[in-house]
């Protein structure tokens, strides 16, 4: 028999088991049951860490669900049910269940609604102390299912640890950011911006940003109350036809904004001097762009993980091969000559 050495092998541990309606002890023990033919109480009870008494709660609590069946007399013996059909079942039950209360709330809601009539927090909700503006961007952040659009600039009045990604998006949620290029320097906005784009959200840099926003499934939006006092207080929007506004807004902001990747890239050949003749050394071409879009060197360095000495030898390179003295020359150059158009090595472009 597999025993306990077969339930560790399963490695099912974490499983919800009371999403499904069973307590998380008949749940270990079902796990048990199912690595063994059969296994009488205190076997069970061993397997899973727990008293002869615990484990004999959990095994009836298991017959009664028809997950598993009592055999023998004197010393009985259990055994698992078949999982598919028999935890089918009961996950059919529950969504049945669920199904119900996901209706009693909207008719509660209705309900509610049709009492009190609309109130201002429906449409706008005001964020003035300083927890309540993190802890509802957390809040917003991890409730998004879709999308998440975000245009960023310092200062910060998220918090630090949500800012520097301790709290990330949801898996499956497209991020889309726009940092202003003057504040992309400090460690919260590299951070922030690695962590999006790590998470495959795409990235884009512009000189300048009307407002610090971030929009949740186009069904919420955080903004500053005061532009030039972020840390002021904040508002969350709700009305439809404002956030559908804000939504026109970061578009047409995304629309003029530069594509930015900022893979780190440990793999990228260093000083090929015939490459960047033709554009073709994709480190040359990053350096480039991220020059072009008014990146310092310090956080372009960073996010490449080079030297600037190294750095700088690139930037000196193209000038020679382009026949450019300024960086302004050697961005103005390379544009023309299609480095920076030419994204093929996985930089974000317009559609």
């Amino acid at each position: 028999m597999l025993g306990s050495q077969g339930l560790r092998n399963m490695d099912v541990t974490d499983v919800p088991w009371s999403a499904t309606g069973l307590d998380p002890l008949a749940g270990r023990v079902l796990e048990y049951l199912v690595a063994v033919r059969s296994a009488d109480r205190d076997e069970a009870a061993s397997a899973v860490g727990v008293s002869p008494s615990e484990a004999e709660r959990a095994l009836r609590h298991l017959a009664d669900a028809a997950l598993a069946t009592q055999t023998g007399g004197a010393a009985p013996r259990w055994t698992a049910a078949p999982p598919r059909p028999s935890l089918g079942a009961l996950l059919a039950r529950r969504r049945a269940e669920l199904a119900r209360v996901e209706d009693l709330v909207e008719r509660l809601s209705e309900t509610h609604e049709a009492v009190s009539g609309p109130r201002a927090t429906d449409v706008v909700e005001v964020l003035r102390s300083g927890d309540e503006v993190p802890a509802r961007y957390r809040q917003l952040l991890m409730g998004s299912s879709s999308e998440v659009l975000h245009l960023a600039k310092p200062p910060y009045v998220t918090g630090a640890s949500a800012s520097t990604g301790a709290v990330g998006v949801t898996p499956g949620v497209q991020m889309r950011s726009v940092y202003e290029t003057d504040g992309f320097t400090d460690s919260v906005s590299l951070m922030t911006a690695l962590r999006g784009t790590g998470e495959g959200g795409k990235l884009r840099m512009t000189s300048q940003i009307p407002v610090k926003l971030v929009i949740f499934d186009r069904a919420a939006a955080l903004l500053p109350i005061w532009a030039d006092r972020p840390s002021s207080g904040s508002l969350v929007v709700h009305s439809p036809a404002l956030v559908m506004a804000l939504v026109a807004l970061f578009e047409s902001v995304w629309e003029r904004a530069e594509p930015v990747s900022l893979t780190r890239r440990h793999d990228l050949p260093d000083g090929d001097r015939g490459l960047p003749a033709s554009g073709r050394d994709l480190r040359t071409r990053e350096i480039l762009r991220m020059m072009a879009v008014g990146m310092k060197d310090e956080t372009i360095a960073r996010i490449l993980n080079v030297s600037r000495r190294t750095l700088q030898q690139h930037i000196s390179d193209a000038g020679a091969v382009l026949g450019a003295r300024t960086r302004f020359q050697i961005a103005l150059l390379a544009a023309k000559q299609g480095w920076l158009s030419d994204r093929s090595d996985g930089a974000d472009h317009p559609s």
